[in-house]
């Protein structure tokens, strides 16, 4: 068991991120290189602006990469069909469901399209699925509510629960706490954390709540303008990684309780 929990699921070598124009590629973040684990929740924080969600998008196969390589248990990314990669990774963008007309049960139904090509009939397994996927995230109270009916925090969650529907060993989202108050905000990251250790799921979530990712994550990936960098959130305020994640004219960060706080 120690030795599955320590295999790599996604390994990212010097790659760079960015766009292409119409005379040339523009990168947004370069040298990035880590390892993510099974049963692992890894945060990527930075300020607005420095590539967060085009790291995201790219890792994901959304988005093509400039440089460098990426695998999905230890295939290359690129080369990996769209079907199978439904199967080994599930994604939660910030863009709402496509219909809020949907009840939570119809919507977390949606995570068994790689199974069932959507339009097919469910089967026995998928129906266990959907449900065992609605108790874990405490959702199964909120099954006939149309999604429109839904609070943010409500359908954060279950927007979560159609991703572990999906049943992939590796979950990506991007920005799951924004539009959430801090209540919400703490209890979607801790839901997170524990849909790792339960069922050793590997997450990986973009979010401007440094404070909480610092405290929640296994691993943390910490973009500034010039560098990126992996590592355990101990071990990144140890090398004061953080110092420079946001101007210092305005926030200082306290490496003793790994808080920000704005200068007086």
């Amino acid at each position: 068991m120690a030795a599955e929990k320590t295999h790599p699921i996604l390994c990212a070598t010097d790659v760079s991120v960015g766009y292409f124009s119409k005379k040339n590629s523009v990168i947004v973040a370069e040298n990035i290189t880590f390892n993510l684990k099974k049963g692992e929740l890894i945060g990527v924080v930075g300020a607005n602006g420095v590539g967060k969600s085009t790291l995201l998008r790219s890792l994901v196969g959304m988005q093509p990469i400039l440089k460098g390589t990426i695998e999905i248990n230890g295939k290359d990314l690129s080369k990996v069909s769209s079907l199978v990669l439904a199967t080994q990774l599930s994604v939660v963008l910030t863009e709402p469901p496509a219909s809020k007309n949907l009840t939570v049960r119809e919507l977390v139904t949606l995570g068994r399209q790689p199974y069932t090509n959507w339009m097919g009939a469910l089967s026995e397994t998928d129906i266990e699925k959907t449900t065992y996927t609605l108790e874990v995230t405490d959702t199964q109270k909120l099954a006939h509510k149309k999604c429109f009916e839904l609070s943010d925090g409500q359908l954060q969650r279950a927007t979560i629960a159609r991703a572990l529907a999906q049943d992939t060993p590796f979950i990506v989202l991007d920005e799951p706490t924004t539009h959430l108050d801090l209540y919400h905000r703490a209890y979607v990251l801790k839901l997170l954390k524990r849909l790792t250790k339960d069922l050793n799921k590997t997450i990986l979530f973009s979010t401007h709540e440094v404070d909480l990712a610092i405290q929640l994550s296994d691993q943390l990936i910490v973009m500034t303008p010039s560098e990126v960098y992996f590592d355990e959130p101990c071990k990144l305020i140890a090398a004061e990684k953080f110092d420079s994640l946001f101007p210092t004219d305005t926030i200082d960060f306290d490496k003793n309780t790994g808080r920000f706080s704005i200068k007086q």
